[in-house]
């Protein structure tokens, strides 16, 4: 019910905090995230061996887009602490430099795709060159329009090289942002996260809704669907998106790989020493 298959998208019709297949409330979504915990850290593992020892090209890439506030650096610390980080490769994407600027609006995020057995995580990603530049008017529209093919063609070749691509939208309310930016500035230990552009982005609040359900109805594909996760139950965000890595990392089925010596020789010589 979170996966979207294509046609238009009405975030407005959205509940930012409905609980879609939940196991329950609070204390057993919680309870359940904590025990999917051992069962993504094997899958992790078999993952990088079966790379490592086995040669397989398979990796997962996690994509997280949404507004400000909506949890992504969340997700990284929660969701993705989960694992091993040495398996995992996290890219945030800020606004591109004067190199990046000098090459196709990809160039930069092909640099990022994540190694054979990896998970990697996007923190913002190529989505912001049809999300920002078209809600701020920084290229013309001429230009952003033709960058959704070129997108719906970069994730096929994805999967063609054997990457999963999970594509996660967090759907957080206005209200909700309100309250969180609110959160930042009366704490003093969340000062630092505070950013005054924040406010000022407020005001094209419905301008970044219209950019993402084009978006999320231009680039949505069967190879690479985006997920809409509601957002503003911080609680139920990390359940959903774990359990989503859970069932795409089960469907990966990745397998340790088989010993590459005799290990009942190497055994005899190990207690020869």
């Amino acid at each position: 019910m979170l996966r979207l298959h294509g046609g238009a998208v009405d975030l407005e019709a959205a509940d930012c905090r409905a609980t879609l297949h939940a196991p329950g409330g609070k204390a057993e979504t919680l309870a359940d995230t904590a025990a999917m915990g051992a069962r993504l850290a094997v899958l992790q593992e078999k993952l990088y061996a079966q790379a490592l020892a086995g040669g397989s090209r398979k990796r997962l890439l996690l994509v997280l887009q949404g507004m400000d506030t909506s949890g992504k650096g969340g997700v990284v610390k929660h969701v993705i602490g989960q694992f091993n980080p040495s398996g995992c490769q996290i890219h945030a994407f800020k606004a591109p430099s004067e190199e990046e600027l000098a090459h196709p609006f990809l160039w930069r995020v092909k640099q990022h795709v994540p190694d054979p057995g990896m998970i990697g995580i996007f923190d913002r990603s190529h989505y912001e060159d049809v999300l920002i530049v078209r809600v701020h008017d920084l290229v013309p529209r001429t230009t952003w329009s033709r960058r959704y093919a070129a997108i719906n063609q970069f994730e096929q070749d994805l999967h063609d090289d054997d990457v999963t691509v999970v594509k996660v939208f967090l759907h957080i309310s206005y209200e909700e942002q309100r309250k969180r930016l609110l959160e930042r500035l009366d704490n003093p230990d969340k000062h630092w996260k505070f950013n005054p552009g924040d406010i000022d982005e407020r005001a094209f609040w419905p301008a970044y809704q219209e950019a993402y359900q084009a978006v999320l109805q231009k680039c949505t594909t069967d190879t690479a669907p985006w997920y809409v996760i509601p957002a503003d139950r911080k609680w139920y965000r990390n359940w959903a998106i774990s359990r989503l890595l859970l069932e795409h990392l089960e469907e990966i089925d990745p397998q340790y790989p088989k010993a590459s010596v005799d290990v009942d020789k190497e055994r005899r010589r190990l207690m020869e020493t």
